[in-house]
């Protein structure tokens, strides 16, 4: 398993995403962050970008906040 610490942007123009160093990231997401939409679409993001299924990617921390910790499956 791999730990990452993710800004999250939800709301953004495009979607896309912007690597720091190793465990940080900045992720852009087109979904608002209302009822948990943002987050799923943060997941899906960095499944595809990790090359993962979805069902492997999990919100630690973080649920209603822009810093967010997500543990993949590798």
């Amino acid at each position: 398993m791999k730990k990452i610490f993710v800004k999250a942007k939800p709301g953004a123009k495009e979607e896309k995403i912007e690597k720091i160093d190793e465990i940080n990231f900045v992720i852009w997401v087109k979904a608002p962050p209302k009822g948990g939409k943002a987050n799923r679409a943060i997941a899906k993001a960095i499944a595809t970008y990790f090359n993962v299924a979805p069902s492997g990617v999990n919100l630690v921390s973080g649920f209603s906040s822009r810093q967010k910790v997500f543990e993949i499956v590798v």
